[in-house]
């Protein structure tokens, strides 16, 4: 559990001007929000390009953060997404999801293939994913952003955003409940 009472008096010392102190934050969060980057990328060496991004901005931006409006862990990693959406909009990693055919059926995920899976195993298999599906399914399920919200930051439609989640879902449900996934999984 990150002690939120601990963040504020560590951030109040960064900037008082005490460089180790933001040592201490690094320490503490950097390999969380490497986990976030490698959601939106599948190279581990973008993921850590993102990573530093993000806390450079997050040093830069630290006068921002303010207590009264949330915990700092939720205020960085919102820096830390934002940094991979726009990496991600600036090398053109995006692709156009406007011409996308529309499918209306409605898949859940195999919940006991999923409580299976380890962090890490989970991380593989939403990597596996096309771009946008990827893209898409973290915003949704993992960030928390709305569709409308999801829309507005990727500029495509609503409905769009709906059927990249829906297809993502359906991508990783097939790879999850495969017999060829639980052999590899089985050894290892």
């Amino acid at each position: 559990m990150h002690n939120s009472i601990n963040d504020i008096s560590v951030v109040s010392k960064i900037l008082r001007g005490d460089q180790a102190a933001f040592k201490l934050l690094y320490n503490k969060y950097s390999k969380v929000y490497l986990l976030i980057c490698l959601r939106y990328v599948k190279s581990r060496s973008d993921a850590e390009d993102m990573l530093q991004e993000s806390w450079i901005k997050i040093y830069n931006d630290l006068k921002q953060f303010n207590p009264s409006k949330g915990k700092f862990i939720h205020w960085s990693k919102r820096i830390v997404i934002n940094t991979c959406l726009q990496k991600l909009r600036k090398n053109s990693a995006l692709d156009s999801f406007e011409n996308i055919f529309e499918i209306g059926l409605n898949i859940s995920t195999t919940n006991n293939a999923i409580d299976k899976l380890s962090l890490q195993e989970l991380t593989k298999v939403i990597q596996s994913l096309p771009k946008g599906y990827r893209t898409v399914f973290n915003m949704y399920v993992i960030d928390g952003y709305s569709h409308k919200e999801i829309s507005t930051i990727l500029e495509i439609s609503e409905s769009t955003s709906k059927t990249q989640l829906l297809k993502a879902k359906r991508f990783l449900k097939g790879h999850i409940t495969s017999p060829q996934f639980d052999a590899v999984n089985s050894y290892a």
